[in-house]
C-alpha cells in the first residue's frame, strides 16, 4: 500500500511539472519576445497572392520579421491590410517603402523593405497607433502596369494604320501617284527647253560680264576726267581770285573819290543856300576839282 502511494505522488509531481514546462515554454512563445518586437502596417493596392501569414519581411535581403496578419482595409475594400512584425532596431525610415517579392519561381512571395536613406528621421506614429509603412507597386504590378499600357497603345495604333490604310486613303494614294507619273513625264518633255534655257542664261551671264567690264572702265575714265577738271577749276579759282582783288581794290579807290565828291557837292550846295547871288555875281575861283592842280 505504501508503494502504490510513492507512485502516486511521483506520477503526480511528474504531471504537474509537464505542465508547468509546457506552460512556461507556450508563454516564452507567445510572450517572451514580445518586447524586442515592433508592429507596422502596410497597405497594398495589388493582389497579394503567394503572401501568407508567417511569410518573411526582409530588409535589403537580411530578414527582420514576419507577416502576422492579412484582411481587406475597413476602410477602403480596394486596398488590403498588412500587420508586420518587425524586429527592434530595424531602421524603419519615413521614405522606407515596402513591396511583394516572390522566391524564384516557386510562387512564394515575402515582404521587402528597401528606400531608407541615412539622414531621414524614424518612422514613428501618433500615440496609440500602429505606424504606417508606405507601399511600392511590386515588379510584377509594374511590368503588368507597362503590358497593359503598350497593349492599348498598340491597340491605337492599329486603329489608326487601319484608318490610313482605308479605301479611300487607298485610292487618293493611287490618283496621286498617277498624277506624278504624269508629272514626271511632262518634266521630261521640258528638258530640252530647260537646256535652250540654261544656255541662254550662260550667254547672257557672259554678255552682262562683259558689260560690266566696259561700265569698269568707263569709271575709270570719268574718275579721271573729274581729277582734270577739279586741277583746272583750281586753277581757274586762283586767276578769278586776283582779278577779283583787283577789281575789289580799283572799286574801293573809286568809292573813296565819290565820296570827296559828295563832300565837295554838299558844301557847294550849303554855301548857295547862305548866299544865293553868288551863283550871279561872286566871282570865285573854283576849287580844283580830284586829281586837278590847283
Amino acid at each position: 500500500m505504501e508503494s502504490k502511494v510513492n507512485y502516486t505522488v511521483v506520477g503526480l509531481f511528474v504531471v504537474l511539472l509537464t505542465a508547468g514546462l509546457l506552460g512556461f515554454v507556450y508563454w516564452l512563445a507567445k510572450h517572451g519576445g514580445e518586447e524586442n518586437y515592433a508592429l507596422y502596417r502596410v497597405y497594398m493596392s495589388e493582389s497579394v497572392a503567394g503572401l501568407t501569414t508567417d511569410a518573411s519581411v526582409k530588409y535589403r535581403g537580411v530578414e527582420v520579421g514576419t507577416v502576422t496578419r492579412m484582411e481587406l482595409n475597413p476602410e477602403n475594400a480596394e486596398q488590403v491590410m498588412l500587420t508586420l512584425r518587425i524586429k527592434q532596431g530595424t531602421p524603419v525610415k519615413t521614405d522606407t517603402r515596402a513591396s511583394i517579392r516572390f522566391y524564384g519561381v516557386t510562387g512564394l512571395a515575402y515582404i521587402e523593405l528597401q528606400g531608407s536613406s541615412k539622414d531621414a528621421p524614424v518612422l514613428q506614429a501618433e500615440e496609440g497607433k500602429i505606424p504606417v509603412i508606405a507601399s511600392m507597386p511590386s515588379t510584377f504590378a509594374r511590368l503588368d502596369e507597362g503590358l497593359s499600357e503598350l497593349a492599348d497603345k498598340s491597340v491605337r495604333a492599329l486603329d489608326r494604320i487601319g484608318l490610313l490604310l482605308s479605301d479611300a486613303n487607298l485610292q487618293a494614294f493611287s490618283e496621286l501617284l498617277g498624277e506624278s507619273k504624269l508629272l514626271v513625264i511632262q518634266l521630261r518633255q521640258q528638258t530640252e527647253n530647260i537646256g535652250v534655257f540654261i544656255d541662254e542664261g550662260i550667254a547672257a551671264e557672259r554678255k552682262i560680264s562683259a558689260a560690266f567690264t566696259e561700265v569698269a572702265s568707263s569709271a575709270d575714265s570719268v574718275k579721271k576726267m573729274s581729277d582734270d577738271l577739279g586741277l583746272t577749276y583750281s586753277v581757274l579759282g586762283q586767276d578769278l581770285r586776283e582779278d577779283l582783288h583787283n577789281s575789289f581794290a580799283l572799286l574801293r579807290q573809286l568809292l573813296g573819290n565819290l565820296d570827296l565828291l559828295s563832300r565837295d557837292l554838299r558844301q557847294s550846295l550849303q554855301r548857295l543856300e547862305e548866299s544865293p547871288g553868288d551863283l550871279l555875281f561872286k566871282r570865285t575861283r573854283p576849287k580844283p576839282g580830284p586829281g586837278e592842280s590847283p
